[in-house]
């Protein structure tokens, strides 16, 4: 597809399924029909993506804290490591990215309205749950640890848009099951999850990718006027 037809994506993601989303995006198969426009990504020293209720708060290596800016940095990716609520990313967003799509994969900030409105095929998040009912109850920052807590052998991760509250938005669909060994630590479920979360969102966006008007319209230029700041 040249690169002019190619829709204009946006990753918002972090650690290894931030990573994994991104190389699907820039080396995959999803890499034929996006183009990516920019990362946003977490820098866990701020307390406002609540690192201390995320995977930040396991022991980790600091390599694996620039693992997605390094990726986009590598491939000439604008990215944003600041807070996204704020009239610097709005601007950004809206007047450089002017992204078609965006999909977030392990994500420390709350997306508003002003944001998740703004791209005409929609904003999406991929979050760790079981798929015995939506929304899930294993809602918040650490579902893996709500799994573990309550014994479970297995999980999926679910592909939803994102709206104004926690892990709500209409349910798109559930990746394949995997398991969840016993005495497995957080971390490491993100390293194994990683790839099934990439592989769903890229088979769940070249779908949406293909199915929209060929012709399609502008975005939604409501940054000026916010509904939800």
């Amino acid at each position: 597809m040249p690169l002019e037809d190619k829709v204009r994506l946006a990753v918002f993601g972090s650690f290894y399924r931030g990573r994994e989303v991104l190389r699907e995006a820039l080396q995959g198969r999803l890499a034929q029909f996006v183009r990516v426009v920019g990362v946003a990504t977490d820098d866990p020293a701020k307390s406002y993506v609540s690192p201390g209720k995320r995977v930040w708060q396991y022991p980790h290596e600091s390599w694996e804290e620039r693992m997605v800016s390094e990726l986009a940095e590598t491939a000439g990716i604008e990215v944003f490591n600041g807070r996204v609520k704020t009239e610097e990313f709005y601007t950004l967003f809206s007047q450089r990215w002017q992204p078609d799509l965006c999909i977030m994969a392990t994500f420390g900030q709350r997306i508003d309205a002003r944001l998740f409105e703004y791209p005409r095929l929609g904003f999406y998040n991929l979050h760790p749950c079981l798929d015995d009912a939506w929304p899930s109850r294993y809602r918040g920052g650490n579902p893996f640890a709500a799994l573990m807590a309550e014994g479970r052998t297995y999980g999926v991760i679910a592909l939803h848009r994102v709206d104004a509250d926690f892990d709500t938005g209409e349910l798109i669909a559930y990746s394949r099951p995997f398991p969840l060994p016993p005495d497995t630590g957080v971390v490491e479920l993100h390293k194994l999850t990683a790839p099934v979360a990439a592989e769903l969102a890229a088979g769940e966006l070249e779908r949406m990718i293909l199915a929209a008007p060929a012709t399609a319209p502008d975005p939604i230029q409501n940054l000026a006027n916010p509904s939800g700041a």
